[in-house]
């Protein structure tokens, strides 16, 4: 299995929730920049290996769609993709507001260890792009 697999699983998910349909559960409009927006912590950060948040508190309409994610999606998505629930260690998405949409950044580590985080902005997400010190453009 490859880290990159898992890292666009996660992507995927995040990507779903982040557009504001829900399309991977049904049609489950929530708005998770809006509500990470208004907490005091300023982001709401979901495993959705378990479906739990941390960070600010979601609506009970938004945690009830994370946790169908959890529960229906991830599996889903993992069968396509050829790969197992259980390969995941860990995966999480901190989501947080931005200028324009959002930002939301999925941290992905596998069950050899391996980790990889990647931030992304925007409908749809793309990586964030920086300059490298050679004045390159580069993912962050």
């Amino acid at each position: 299995m490859k880290l990159g697999t898992l890292r666009g699983i996660g992507h995927n998910l995040a990507d779903s929730v982040a557009c504001g349909m829900g399309f991977m559960v049904g049609v489950y409009g929530m708005d998770i920049f809006g509500e990470a927006g208004r907490t005091a912590e300023g982001y709401i950060e979901v495993d959705f290996l378990t479906g739990a948040t941390s960070g600010g508190q979601p609506s009970a309409s938004l945690a009830r769609g994370l946790r169908l994610y959890a529960e229906q999606a991830l599996p889903k998505l993992c069968k396509s993709h050829g790969v197992s629930v259980s390969d995941f260690r860990k995966l999480t998405v901190r989501f947080r507001p931005g200028p324009i949409h959002g930002r939301f950044e999925v941290v992905v580590e596998d069950q050899d260890g391996r980790c990889s985080t990647a931030e992304y902005e925007g409908l749809p997400g793309r990586r964030v792009k920086v300059l490298d010190h050679l004045g390159r453009v580069r993912p962050k």
